[in-house]
C-alpha cells in the first residue's frame, strides 16, 4: 500500500507542487530569452508593458491547463480506469517537457506558453484522478492516511521546487546549481518529465483499482486478485464483501456526469460541502502569509540574503504537518484536526494582524509576527491542507465520486486562478488588515464543518452516504 501510494503521488500531485513553486526561480533568466527573441524575429526591443504581459501568460496559463485537467481527468478516470488515466497523462507531461525544454534553442517562447499550458494539464488530471485511486485501493482503516499522500507530494513538490530555486547560488550543490544556471534553463524547465518517467515505470507494477474493477467494470475475478495485492490473501474478504455490498446498493448505476450532481437531491449537501471546503482552503490566506513571510522576516531583523533559507523553513513546515497529519488522522478522526487547523488560523490571524500593526512599537513584536506565520502554516498543514482530498473521496459512493472530483478540482483552479488576480488589489487595498477578511472567511469554514460534516473514520462510503440521508431528504427521511 505505501509503494502504490508513492508511485501514484510521484507523477500526481508532486507535478502539480513543483511546476507551481519551480516558475519562480527562473523568472530574471526568461525575462531575458523573451527579450533575447523579441529583439533577434522584430529587429526591436519588447515594450516593458508587453513584456509583463507575456510573462503573466507563461506563469498563469499554467491554472488554466489545470481548469481544463480537472474537467476531464473524471472522465479518463471512468473510460481508462483510475491508474490508466494516470499513465496516460505522463504522455501529456512527457511532450509538456519537450516543448518547454526546445522553446530556448529554437528562439520559440510560444512553445514555452504551449508546454506550461499542457504540464497544467496533466496537474489537473493527476489532482483529480490520485485521490480517487488511492482513496479506492485503500481500507478503511488506513484510508485517510493513505489518502494524506495526495497532500504530502504535493508539498514535497513544492519543496523540491524550492530548494532548486534556492540553490542555484550555492556553490557546494553543484547538481542543483547546474538547473538553477542560465545556460541549463531548458533542463529545469523540462525537468518535470523525471516523475513523469518514474511513474510509467513503477505504475504499472500495481493493480487498478478494486472498487473500478467489480463496481463499474462488472469484473469480480481481477477485483479479488488486485484486493489480495494491496490487503494480503487473508485479510482482502472483509474488503470484498464491503464492495460487493456497495455494487448491491448502487444496483448497475453508472458513473454520473458533474451537472448530474447539481440535480441529484441524495448528494445535495456532499456538494456543497465540498464546494465549501475547496473555496475555504485555497481562500484561507496561505497566499497572503506567504506573501508578507520576507515583509515579516526583514523586520525582524533576519539579513537579506538569510531570508531564502528562512521561507524554506516554511515550506519545510508545511510538508512536516502533512505527514504528521498523515499519521494522525486515522486515529484523531477528520473532523478534528480540519476545525482546529481553521479554528487555529482564525487565531494566528487576528494575532498577526495586530503585530503587524504594531511592529514598530516594540522590538519584539516582529519576532511575534515570525512566528505567527509558522504557526499559521504549521495549522494550515494540520488540518485544511490535507483532509480537504481526503474528505472529497469519502463522501460520495462509486457512481458519484469521479464527478465530484472533477467538480472540486474546477472549483479548486477557480479559486486558485482568482485568488491570483485579487490578492494584490485586497493587499494593495487593505495592507495587514488583509488578514482579517482571511480570519472572518477561516471561522466561517470552521462553522460549516462543525455544524454539517458527519465524522468518517472507519466508516464506509455507504455508512458514510447514510449519515448525510437525513440533511438531504430532512430529519423524518
Amino acid at each position: 500500500l505505501f509503494l502504490a501510494v508513492c508511485a501514484v503521488g510521484i507523477g500526481g500531485t508532486f507535478q502539480y507542487g513543483y511546476n507551481v513553486s519551480i516558475i519562480n526561480a527562473p523568472t530574471q533568466h526568461i525575462h531575458k530569452f523573451l527579450n533575447e527573441t523579441w529583439s533577434s524575429r522584430y529587429q526591436k526591443e519588447l515594450n516593458p508593458d508587453l513584456l509583463t504581459f507575456l510573462w503573466s501568460v507563461i506563469a498563469s496559463i499554467f491554472s488554466l491547463g489545470g481548469l481544463c485537467g480537472a474537467l476531464i481527468g473524471g472522465s479518463m478516470a471512468i473510460r481508462l480506469g483510475r491508474k490508466g488515466a494516470l499513465l496516460m497523462n505522463n504522455v501529456i507531461a512527457i511532450l509538456a517537457s519537450i516543448l518547454m525544454g526546445i522553446s530556448f534553442p529554437t528562439g520559440l517562447f510560444e512553445l514555452l506558453i504551449a508546454g506550461r499550458f499542457l504540464i497544467g494539464i496533466n496537474s489537473g488530471i493527476g489532482f483529480c484522478v490520485q485521490p480517487l485511486y488511492v482513496g479506492e485501493f485503500a481500507p478503511k482503516h488506513l484510508r485517510g492516511g493513505l489518502a494524506m499522500g495526495t497532500s504530502i507530494f504535493l508539498t514535497g513538490g513544492i519543496l523540491t521546487g524550492q530548494i532548486i530555486g534556492l540553490r542555484q547560488a550555492i556553490f557546494f550543490f553543484p547538481v542543483l546549481e547546474l538547473l538553477g544556471g542560465e545556460k541549463h534553463l531548458p533542463l529545469l524547465l523540462s525537468s518535470s518529465c523525471v516523475p513523469a518517467l518514474v511513474q510509467l515505470l513503477f505504475l504499472p507494477w500495481f493493480p487498478e483499482s478494486p472498487r473500478y474493477l467489480l463496481i463499474d467494470r462488472g469484473d469480480e475475478l481481477s477485483c479479488a486478485k488486485a484486493l489480495k495485492r494491496f490487503h494480503g490473501s487473508s485479510e482482502y474478504r472483509r474488503e470484498m464483501e464491503d464492495i460487493q455490498r456497495e455494487c448491491f446498493a448502487l444496483d448497475g448505476e453508472k458513473p454520473k456526469k458533474p451537472w448530474q450532481l447539481f440535480t441529484d437531491r441524495g448528494v445535495r449537501w456532499q456538494l456543497i460541502t465540498i464546494i465549501v471546503m475547496t473555496m475555504g482552503q485555497q481562500l484561507s490566506g496561505i497566499n497572503a502569509i506567504y506573501f508578507y513571510a520576507t515583509y515579516v522576516f526583514e523586520q525582524a531583523g533576519i539579513l537579506a540574503e538569510k531570508i531564502p533559507y528562512v521561507t524554506l523553513g516554511t515550506g519545510v513546515c508545511e510538508c512536516l504537518t502533512a505527514l504528521s497529519c498523515g499519521l494522525l488522522i486515522d486515529h484523531v478522526g477528520r473532523r478534528c484536526l480540519i476545525i482546529g487547523g481553521y479554528v487555529l488560523m482564525t487565531l494566528w490571524c487576528t494575532v498577526l494582524t495586530f503585530s503587524l500593526t504594531y511592529q514598530e512599537l516594540y522590538p519584539w513584536v516582529p519576532y511575534m509576527s515570525m512566528a505567527c506565520v509558522f504557526a499559521f502554516i504549521l495549522s494550515f498543514g494540520l488540518g485544511p491542507g490535507g483532509i480537504t482530498n481526503t474528505l472529497t473521496a469519502e463522501l460520495f459512493v462509486q457512481s458519484s465520486r469521479p464527478a465530484a472530483h472533477m467538480i472540486a478540482g474546477t472549483v479548486s483552479w477557480i479559486s486558485f486562478f482568482t485568488i491570483g488576480m485579487l490578492f494584490p488589489f485586497i493587499v494593495n487595498g487593505l495592507q495587514q488588515y488583509c488578514f482579517v477578511v482571511f480570519l472572518l472567511e477561516c471561522f466561517f469554514v470552521a462553522a460549516f464543518i462543525f455544524l454539517i460534516i458527519p465524522e468518517t473514520k472507519n466508516k464506509s462510503f455507504l455508512e458514510i452516504k447514510k449519515e448525510f440521508h437525513k440533511l438531504n431528504f430532512g430529519r423524518n427521511a
